[in-house]
């Protein structure tokens, strides 16, 4: 029989023995890449730490007078294309963005103030043209110069000369609503689109203004008439009534500009942001501003499906177009418009032009007026 004393001596030297097996045991399960139950909890915190810093990534913006970290984070990827500043100017409501390759330079508005920039890529020189109301879209002219939607209707631009010239007003009696996006068809026609300047009413339209100068109601009751592109062979218009957060489709007939048959191809009610602007790849695939989103997104619209997104470190994204000797280059407008102070301290970019160079699709030529 053990005394007291001879009891705690064998608990003492039981519980060495057990600590010892513990130990060893654990790392035994270790070298074998078990992870012993009373780590485990430990354990799956690095992990999981160790999984997100490799994951993610903090991506810089570099504009050129200051560096900006976006507060957003992107899933790394080091093949992703990532948005450059092209200069420091802010725009209040960036939009329009066009690429003139016989200039090799970007062109791009700023609705409100009436501004048309222009950005030559070759000399590095930026000119403002401002025309005294509010602009929406402009397209270049064979002819020279441009046609452009505005405040009071239809107008040819010179821009070198800082001229403009009025062609007609559909809306003389609607004097709510202002013009927003435009774009040429591939047949030269000039379609545009007017909005209500509180953004909310229905009374808005499309407009399609022919060649002999004549305008044609295209498509009635838009609340803001956004994003147009047509497709690869010519037979489809897609467009953007932006608070729908649709892209539709319509048959599109060359010859004539009518259209019909109109469908959704794109639903973006469950994604960030409204569609704005838009423009096609090469091959048929929509690339869409949105606004309020942080992003610009490739959709298959043959499909529906989401291809890819590239973020931004600006919320407002308005308009896309490709550019470049290559048309491989992205260039993306932006705006500060709505902005609370706090919002603005956060996003200094704001309202700034970016490019995505190479941006892994090629774009197609700007179709330009014939009229």
């Amino acid at each position: 029989m053990l005394t007291e004393g001879g009891h705690r001596l064998a608990r003492r030297l039981i519980d060495g023995v057990s600590k010892e097996e513990k130990f060893q045991s654990n790392r035994k399960s270790t070298k074998r890449g078990k992870i012993p139950k009373s780590n485990k909890e430990k354990h799956q915190k690095r992990k999981i730490a160790k999984s997100n810093k490799e994951k993610y990534q903090i991506r810089k913006f570099q504009s050129p007078n200051k560096k900006f970290q976006s507060p957003i984070k992107t899933q790394l990827n080091n093949n992703m294309p990532h948005p450059e500043v092209v200069l420091p100017t802010l725009c209040l409501l960036g939009e329009g963005t066009l690429w003139h390759a016989a200039q090799n330079c970007i062109y791009w508005i700023d609705i409100i103030p009436g501004d048309i920039h222009r950005y030559s890529v070759d000399k590095k020189t930026h000119d403002i043209f401002n025309i005294g109301q509010m602009i929406g879209a402009i397209a270049i002219r064979k002819n020279g110069g441009f046609v452009a939607a505005m405040q009071h209707g239809f107008y040819f631009v010179d821009f070198d000369n800082k001229t403009i010239q009025p062609i007609t007003d559909p809306e003389k009696s609607l004097p709510g609503n202002r013009f927003n996006d435009g774009k040429c068809d591939p047949a030269g026609r000039f379609w545009a689109g007017t909005m209500p300047l509180n953004e909310k009413d229905a009374v808005g339209n499309l407009y399609m203004l022919d060649t002999d100068l004549s305008v044609t109601l295209k498509v009635p009751n838009v609340t803001i008439s956004n994003g147009l592109a047509w497709s690869r062979d010519y037979s489809t218009l897609y467009y953007i009534d932006t608070p729908t957060r649709y892209v539709v489709a319509y048959d599109f007939d060359v010859a004539n500009g009518n259209i019909g048959n109109k469908r959704i191809v794109i639903d973006v009610h469950h994604e960030k942001g409204y569609p704005d602007g838009m423009t096609i790849d090469e091959a048929g695939m929509l690339w869409i501003a949105f606004y309020g989103g942080w992003r610009v997104a490739q959709y298959n619209p043959n499909t529906g499906k989401l291809l890819q997104e590239i973020q931004f470190p600006v919320a407002n994204i308005t308009c896309c177009t490709f550019g470049g000797p290559l048309l491989q280059d992205l260039y993306v407008s932006t705006a500060k418009k709505e902005l609370s102070p706090d919002e603005l301290l956060a996003q200094p970019l704001a309202g700034s032009l970016f490019v995505i160079n190479d941006v892994g699709s090629k774009g197609i030529p700007a179709f330009e007026f014939a009229g």
